[in-house]
């Protein structure tokens, strides 16, 4: 086929091409290995000399001819097809754009940042310790050795006979207290475990554990600070009450309630018709406990609480189901 042929025939098969896929198989057509222009080419070497040169150099005009139509086609398809995408995918700038709403803080973190804010103001710092603990940080050296009676206090996840789920936040101050000397001031808040669960407890609740130690702290000291927190937390106007309790690691120990907040102490369903809702547990260091950790009992004394983080969330908001909080229900995690 002489140059002048493949030229036209070309022409021909391009004037319908109307994809950039339906280019390329054009090209492939005419200059792939198998195609009409290649395979002239080859046939050149059977010509006479004379003949070859003249036929070489149609075909050579043809090849480039096709290339640069081919060049020419392309450009022209790829920007067809990019203002066809413009068309289709334009924006109206004039339509009112989706909503999308913010996200919000969980109520108990909330409660935790804001129980942290009240503490760090009064001078404690934070401090935090292992979740997965070792027995003797979770008891022995809170004064609870084994078979001791008040393990039976504590619902235990075991992972190993002597590596537990920490059940309090309380292993935090004998580590604490390993490595700093008195006086030492802090919060310890996180994850704590057990096993129970109903609408008042999960096996994964949150606790913020208060601690301090340092010369001639006394029991109206560690009533100061809880009196300051609660009615910060809560209403300057909740009352606050201290009944005789017992806990392994403080001595004296006592229960912690604040008038009842629904019914304002005249007795209701929540509070059992006492009029109180018990908040946390509190009392002066053990000895025992400064004594293990190389503290002088006699020089130094302390004190410590325990506050369930989900039981303020409740009260506070007036929720009355602890697995609200763990659902995942945005209609129930909006509110807040």
């Amino acid at each position: 086929m002489a140059g002048e042929n493949i030229r036209e025939s070309f022409l021909r098969e391009l004037a319908p091409v109307k994809t950039i896929v339906e280019l390329e198989q054009l090209r492939v057509r005419y200059l792939g290995r198998k195609g009409v222009l290649t395979s002239e080419l080859k046939r050149l070497g059977a010509l006479p000399p004379d003949e070859r040169r003249a036929a070489g150099a149609l075909l050579n005009e043809a090849k480039v001819f096709i290339e640069s139509e081919l060049a020419s086609c392309r450009q022209e398809l790829k920007e067809l097809e990019l203002r066809e995408k413009f068309a289709s995918e334009a924006i109206d700038v004039t339509l009112p754009g989706k909503y999308i709403p913010p996200g919000k803080t969980h109520p108990i973190t909330r409660v935790m940042k804001e129980a942290t804010d009240i503490f760090t103001a009064m001078g404690f710092s934070v401090e935090e310790g292992p979740e997965v603990e070792l027995d003797y940080y979770n008891f022995e050296a809170l004064n609870i050795p084994k078979e001791h009676p008040a393990r039976d206090m504590q619902d235990t996840f075991y992972v190993s006979p002597d590596i537990v789920l920490r059940t309090h936040t309380s292993p935090v101050q004998v580590r604490v207290m390993q490595r700093k000397k008195p006086p030492v001031r802090f919060i310890a808040p996180g994850k704590v475990y057990r096993c129970d669960t109903d609408v008042s407890h999960t096996p994964m609740f949150h606790q913020i554990e208060g601690f301090m130690v340092a010369e001639d702290v006394s029991f109206s000291h560690l009533k100061a600070v809880l009196e300051s927190f609660l009615h910060r937390i809560f209403s300057p106007d909740v009352p606050v009450r201290f009944r005789p309790s017992y806990f392994p690691f403080t001595e004296p120990s006592a229960e912690v309630d604040i008038g009842c907040i629904f019914c304002k102490g005249t007795g209701c369903r929540t509070c059992k018709g006492t009029g109180w809702i018990e908040i946390l547990g509190a009392g002066m260091v053990h000895p025992n406990v400064l004594r293990m950790v190389g503290y002088d009992e006699r020089r130094y004394s302390g004190f410590a609480f325990g506050i369930g983080m989900e039981r303020v969330a409740m009260l506070k908001y007036s929720i009355d189901d602890i697995r609200l909080f763990y659902e995942n229900d945005l209609r129930f995690l909006g509110q807040f």
